[in-house]
């Protein structure tokens, strides 16, 4: 019996994992090269949108993602100023009868985690840790992809070389020449803070979304409600490439003056002890052609800013429909890679698009930021949710 043809996934991080999966699931072979050296509780929470869990459900992660995963009941908007409710926009078990999958939150790190166990415990997925690609080239069967494990260089045959290796993708630099992401001249300053040191209100099951002067804010529980996530994007002109570094309390408190912010916003800000802050960064065009065997996939294809919650869930559609056609065109890979890149790219564009128009809407300020607070507070929590339809009722491939 011929073996079952072979992909190669560059990084091991959400978008690679659940390609991967998917893949698998489709009865392909796969090799994920992962460049760090172990997968390290790292990142924020994270926003799981019907979109994703849909998706994931799918790949028969439910029951170990659901005990990790906390309902949120709504996304409650705040002035950051006055910390009074613009509007509630209603989530709870009431999203999964309206979209036919659940809305979650939870640590990134329990997401890397589930999909990382469920990838083990598959026979037809191996991962090689501390493994970085160095190059590749094409081959008559479909691409040699050349890997670094220390001071060993090893190559890898496989039909096709997914890059789901981050915004700054070594894939896809040894694929085209281009200008580096753009940096958006804002930075996302992230922070864990134990329950105990919030108040009862914070600790609640809701999104809460602050806008204000130059900055929003963002918190909601995770790991079972025992930690608070705390995400504060403002304007700045650090442009560190790293995922992560440090970040200065006293510093990132500076960005939320007095004059301008409710001290309520102020104390939860002031109250984590550490900071660790990212520069903002994305590119235009959704998803990009790839080349002969070898395509794109997550931040490495479409980068997004982090103002719709779609980073996670634009990658986890990729996975799904990758394996999708990749599985219904064996005997014409490049074809199918071709075909995936097509499909995904007004869709990846489009949720781009609509993630940089929240980012300037979130920025609103003096009688702009007034219009804008009117407007959301008059339609209402209802009306509001509608507008994210076309992005929460995706279909996978059947």
């Amino acid at each position: 019996m011929a073996p079952s043809p072979h992909v190669i996934i560059a990084g091991a991080g959400i978008a690679g994992l659940t390609a991967a999966l998917a893949l698998a699931k489709r009865g392909l072979r796969i090799t994920v090269l992962e460049q760090a050296a172990d997968l390290q509780e790292v990142g924020a929470g994270i926003q799981l949108s019907p979109n994703a869990t849909r998706v994931l459900i799918g790949l028969g992660l439910r029951e170990r993602l659901e005990v990790r995963a906390i309902i949120p009941e709504a996304i409650r908007v705040m002035a950051g100023r006055t910390a009074r409710q613009i509007v509630r926009i209603p989530l709870g078990k009431s999203i999964e009868q309206r979209y036919g999958a659940p809305y979650w939150m939870m640590h990134r790190a329990e997401l890397q985690a589930a999909l990382l166990q469920a990838a083990e415990a598959d026979e037809r997925i191996v991962i090689r840790l501390g493994t970085r690609v160095e190059d590749f080239a094409k081959d008559k069967g479909g691409v040699i992809v050349r890997g670094r494990t220390g001071s060993q260089i090893t190559d890898e045959q496989g039909i096709v070389l997914v890059g789901a290796d981050g915004l700054w993708s070594r894939v896809r630099d040894r694929l085209r020449r281009e200008r580096p992401p753009r940096f958006r001249h804002r930075t996302a300053w992230r922070a864990m803070l134990p329950s105990h040191h919030a108040a009862a209100q914070w600790q609640e099951p809701v999104i809460h979304l602050w806008l204000g002067q130059d900055a929003h804010l963002v918190h909601y529980p995770v790991k079972g409600g025992a930690v608070i996530n705390i995400v504060a994007i403002v304007r700045d002109e650090w442009r560190g490439e790293s995922w992560s570094a440090p970040g200065d309390p006293a510093e990132i408190l500076r960005h939320f003056a007095r004059w301008a912010w409710s001290e309520k916003a102020r104390t939860l800000i002031a109250a984590p002890e550490r900071w660790q802050k990212w520069a903002l960064h994305d590119r235009r065009g959704g998803t990009p052609a790839g080349s002969g065997a070898v395509t794109l996939i997550g931040d490495a294809a479409h980068p997004m800013l982090p103002f719709l919650a779609q980073g996670a869930g634009m990658a986890i559609e990729d996975g799904a429909v990758l394996a999708d056609m990749l599985a219904n065109n064996l005997d014409n890979p490049r074809k199918a890679l071709r075909e995936f890149e097509r499909t995904r790219r007004a869709r990846a564009a489009r949720a781009q698009k609509a993630s940089r128009r929240q980012g300037r809407i979130y920025g609103l300020s003096g009688p702009e930021a007034l219009v804008r607070n009117i407007v959301m507070r008059t339609k209402g929590g209802e009306r509001l949710l509608t507008r994210y339809d076309w992005l929460y009722k995706w279909q996978p491939p059947s």
